[in-house]
């Protein structure tokens, strides 16, 4: 999920806007290309006050109930002992101010508590005690992250073995949880926040290193010429917007739109070239995927592409365009309705893709273990059903969340514990989630019919007080 997306819509005009995964920012800018564009980003900046633009997908809606094929065990996750540095080890960084508003409440007021089963939780909670203690660098442009200092005696306790649960025990590590954390419910109000919780997978397609065959969708690598500035360099009051364009000149100008790049002559470099446009589509919604090269260099293996950049256009839903022009009802714009479409319409797939602007980049990553997601916002591997991203202005990184919400399509109640490991523009709000369901077709229709209200509740230290950030 991405969390910057400031674009150029024109040279006299930038808006942030929603994508759906989480940035990592190039550093390479240069120089003499920065100072060439403050004339240019004077203007944009007073124009970025203006406000943002949301445009949350709208292209991977499929009703009904998940089948029991789809409603899989979650994965085991390998138990690995974190470093866990002494509390004057650890340097803090300038506390950082949080939108939410907590309220301190009993264990036996989180609904399912008792019934999460804990079986798989263990080492969960241990990676993400790994990525507690690692520095915070104090930067706005980056998601506000847990505080580490208070994290440490919880996660010192944790590879303790006086202190620690029997990781194989259940309801060890529920009464360690619980002796250590507090729950706090996120308010709105003077009562409890409601949001939405929707879905997000990682895809697992078909493709190739050369263009032949079938294979003909290109998914890029990030372009050398691809600029990114970050405009509270300039103006503090913008901390953490940032544009995206290139220099022609002296001028800096929009980065070409999907239209653009695939017209023109000097295209991105390809990492993949896949089999099918909607495939290619929605791996670029999700933000990475899995790639099974059928053929030519690497036949027989499966690469995963990770989100890397983008081009700084807003995302336009392409199913709410075949709703605009007739094709299909919006209710039906799911991703096997769009996929039926364009195998009925072969001629005018370029044309439904190019209604959508925006093009995500990606860096291509070895796949070690495939068991384990991509890393999120948070750098360390999602986990299937015990992840999700959320807004880091009510849930800094690194949380433990307690997630009351029901199935996809399905009033059964789906109350977990989680762990807050990414973000997304799209994920905006008090008791906003984005859960993330593993990878492959049966987490994908998972994640596509999912749109649940929901309430959160973060486990906080019992010692720290209200949850904070840095």
């Amino acid at each position: 999920m991405s969390s910057d997306l400031t674009t150029f819509s024109s040279l006299n005009q930038a808006n942030e806007v929603s994508q759906l995964k989480v940035t990592h920012e190039r550093n390479d800018i240069k120089r003499t290309a920065f100072l060439r564009t403050v004339t240019v980003i004077n203007v944009i900046c007073l124009l970025a006050l203006a406000g943002c633009v949301s445009a949350p997908p709208g292209d991977v809606q499929v009703p009904g109930a998940p089948s029991a094929e789809e409603v899989a065990a979650e994965p085991t996750v390998p138990l690995e002992t974190p470093k866990i540095p002494a509390l004057s080890a650890i340097k803090d960084s300038a506390p950082r101010s949080l939108a939410g508003h907590y309220v301190a409440v009993g264990w036996s007021d989180l609904p399912g508590w008792q019934s999460d089963d804990m079986r798989n939780v263990w080492a969960v909670f241990m990676r993400n005690c790994g990525g507690l203690m690692r520095p915070t660098g104090g930067s706005l442009t980056t998601p506000a992250r847990a505080t580490p200092k208070v994290w440490q005696p919880v996660c010192a306790a944790a590879i303790e073995t006086s202190t620690a649960p029997n990781p194989n025990d259940p309801a060890s590590v529920r009464r360690f949880i619980q002796t250590y954390l507090q729950p706090w419910r996120i308010q709105s109000g003077t009562s409890a926040a409601v949001g939405t919780a929707t879905g997000y997978y990682e895809p697992i397609v078909k493709g190739s290193r050369s263009q032949s065959g079938s294979n003909q969708w290109p998914l890029y690598t990030v372009p050398v010429d691809l600029l990114t500035i970050d405009l509270g360099a300039i103006y503090p009051e913008l901390a953490g917007k940032r544009v995206r364009g290139k220099v022609v000149g002296n001028r800096v100008v929009p980065y070409e739109s999907r239209a653009e790049l695939t017209k023109g002559n000097r295209p991105p470099p390809a990492i993949v070239y896949v089999s099918d446009p909607v495939d290619n589509f929605f791996l670029q919604v999700q933000g990475s995927g899995r790639v099974m090269l059928t053929d030519g260099s690497g036949a027989g293996t499966t690469i995963r592409l990770a989100y890397a950049d983008h081009n700084g256009h807003p995302y336009v839903s392409i199913g709410k365009w075949l709703a605009d022009q007739g094709q299909l009802a919006l209710a039906q714009t799911s991703m096997q309705n769009i996929r039926a479409w364009a195998q009925s319409n072969p001629g005018r797939v370029q044309e439904m893709l190019n209604a959508n602007p925006a093009v995500v980049f990606f860096r291509e990553e070895a796949i070690v273990d495939p068991s384990q997601g991509p890393k999120g916002a948070y750098a360390i591997p999602l986990v299937a059903r015990r992840s999700i991203a959320v807004d880091p202005m009510f849930v800094p990184l690194g949380s433990p969340v307690f997630l009351a919400t029901t199935m996809p399509a399905s009033s059964e109640p789906l109350n977990r514990l989680m762990f807050a490991q990414d973000t997304g523009t799209a994920i905006r709000g008090a008791a906003r989630a984005d859960f993330y369901w593993g990878s492959g077709d049966a987490a994908g229709a998972l994640a596509g019919r999912m749109k649940q209200k929901t309430q959160m509740w973060v486990l906080w230290p019992k010692a720290a007080g209200a949850p904070s950030a840095r």
